[in-house]
């Protein structure tokens, strides 16, 4: 697969899909945004990729929307997929997910496998957005994010007023929104906005090491099941949500990944899940 302003690479299992403008700290452009989605299904749809991780070139992850490309914004937008389009496109090839899962930057969750976000440098704006969808956010402790819109005199855009108070609170959320001011890594974790942070020099190490977790250690169907649930039961009543997790687990015990993790137990050796 070639693009312009991304990089795509697999291996054991896991897909890396790198925004490559490190000249711009991988600021992005409606021509990134569309090699991302297209990236991210591809992925989403190989047998052979378990994971996907989502990092930036250089030292940044996403420096925001670059605004010198807005004199381009009549020509290359038309290459953005809308709400509608995009929805009967993501349905095309992985059913029908929850309708708040197919908007412009809120369809990760609708990827049936784990999306990772390293954020290896500064996360700020638009690229704090694709983080904050990720399933699982990573940082360098030289990482930076931020959401700076109110001091642009813009709001807090791309549904991230749904979901900035759901990952850290809301007296947190309205804090990173109201001052517009960024946070270390070591904030960001203490909030919950991030699950780990390494030094900057491991840094691709351990993330290679937590997707290589989930790829070789964990059932993918297992893995898809859980992100289904998590994501649609934001919908459910507790009852609702018990329900289909007892119809699921009754679904598993019959699997092949369930009789493989029992074995892979019980004869001390690596698993070898097949995903059915």
């Amino acid at each position: 697969m070639a693009y312009d302003e991304i990089l795509y690479d697999v291996a054991d299992g896991v897909a890396t899909i790198t925004f490559n403008r490190p000249d711009r700290l991988n600021a992005s452009t409606f021509k990134m945004e569309r090699e991302l989605r297209e990236a991210v299904v591809a992925a989403g749809s190989d047998d052979g990729v378990r994971v996907i991780v989502l990092t930036g070139a250089g030292r940044g992850f996403c420096a925001g929307f670059d605004t010198s490309s807005l004199s381009n914004v009549a020509n290359e937008s038309n290459g953005v997929l809308n709400g509608e389009q995009l929805s009967t496109h993501l349905e095309d090839v992985f059913g029908a997910p929850h309708p708040d899962y197919l908007g412009r930057y809120s369809y990760f969750p609708s990827i049936p496998k784990p999306i990772i976000a390293a954020i290896n440098g500064p996360a700020v704006g638009l690229g704090m957005i694709m983080a904050m969808f990720c399933d699982i956010r990573l940082a360098s402790d030289t990482a930076k994010i931020g959401a700076p819109f109110t001091r642009l005199g813009l709001i807090a855009e791309h549904g991230i007023s749904w979901l900035l108070p759901r990952l850290v609170g809301l007296s947190n959320a309205l804090d990173l929104l109201f001052t517009a001011q960024p946070i270390n890594a070591e904030e960001a974790r203490r909030i919950g906005l991030v699950s780990h942070v390494y030094e900057a020099a491991d840094f691709q190490t351990k993330v290679a090491e937590y997707a290589g977790h989930l790829a070789n250690n964990i059932s993918p169907r297992a893995l898809r099941i859980t992100k289904a649930q998590v994501y649609s039961d934001q919908y459910r009543t507790l009852d609702e949500a018990t329900l289909i997790a007892d119809e699921e687990m009754d679904k598993s015990l019959s699997t092949e990944d369930f009789r493989e993790g029992i074995n892979h137990f019980l004869e001390k050796r690596q698993a070898r899940f097949t995903g059915r």
